[in-house]
Parts: C-alpha cells; sequence; structure tokens
C-alpha cells in the first residue's frame, strides 16, 4: 500500500510542488530542519518505520536538495527522528513491544523509556544543528 501510494505521490508531482511551497515559504535551512524534525517525530510516532521510508523519502530527499542539506546527513536525521517517534507516546510503537514482551504495564515501560527519550531527543538536536557529526567520517573515508 506504501509503495502504491508512493508512485501516485511521484505520478502526481507532490514532491516538485512541496519544494516550491517550502522554497516560498521558508527561507532558512535551520528553520527548515526544525520544522522537519517535527514533522518526522510525528510520523515516527503514527507509523512504521518501513512504510515512512517508502512514503517520506521521496518527498523529503529533493526538500534537503532544495535547501542545501547533506543527503547523508538528512538520512541520518530521518531515521534517528524514526526511532523518537517509535518511542514516543501516545502511540510509539516500540512502548507496545516493550509493554507485551516484558510484562509491564504501559505506564511503567513510559516511564523506564523517559530518559532514553530525553537522550535521543538531545541526539537528534545534536545531529540537526551539528551536520559535521553525521558527515565529517563518510567524507574522510568516502571518495
Amino acid at each position: 500500500m506504501a509503495l502504491g501510494f508512493t508512485n501516485y505521490l511521484v505520478y502526481a508531482e507532490v514532491p516538485v510542488r512541496a519544494v516550491e511551497w517550502a522554497t516560498r515559504s521558508i527561507h532558512s535551512p535551520w528553520v527548515f530542519l526544525l520544522l522537519l524534525n517535527v514533522f518526522l517525530l510525528i510520523v515516527g510516532c503514527l507509523m512504521d518505520i518501513f512504510s515512512a521510508i517508502v512514503i517520506q523519502a521521496p518527498l523529503i530527499a529533493p526538500l534537503g536538495m532544495a535547501f542545501g542539506i547533506d543527503p547523508i546527513h538528512l538520512g541520518i536525521l530521518f531515521l534517528a527522528n524514526m526511532e523518537l517517534g517509535y518511542l514516543t507516546p501516545p502511540v510509539g510503537l516500540n512502548l507496545f513491544l516493550s509493554s507485551c514482551r516484558f510484562g509491564k504495564t504501559l505506564p511503567e515501560v513510559m516511564r523506564a523509556a523517559l530518559p532514553m527519550m530525553v537522550v535521543l531527543m538531545i541526539g537528534v538536536g545534536l545531529i540537526t544543528f551539528v551536520p559535521a557529526l553525521t558527515t565529517t567520517l563518510p567524507q574522510w573515508f568516502g571518495p
């Protein structure tokens, strides 16, 4: 279903229209990254990672290129936000899986996951606004 929806979005030229709208409305790459983080966190809360990648990547990649964001940085940022969304209540899938697997109530799992969520939020913030954390190593060893 996700693949079919992606094909429709590409056929309907939604990525092109999204780039046009975003470049008209958002004038700073930093604001774009902040808004992207919020959007991806919501997507991570509501969708599984595979479907999110299949549907969102063709939409987000052209936006990242329009704002001059390195594709490696964008990909790592995407995955970090997806994991943070997977841990974010009330719909975070990892919370439900952990609750079932460990036989604990959902509130107990949420309290236990809170410190990790804080660490992930800090990490996502650092990854977002210090691109060298994600692009330096590939630049050293890449072609």
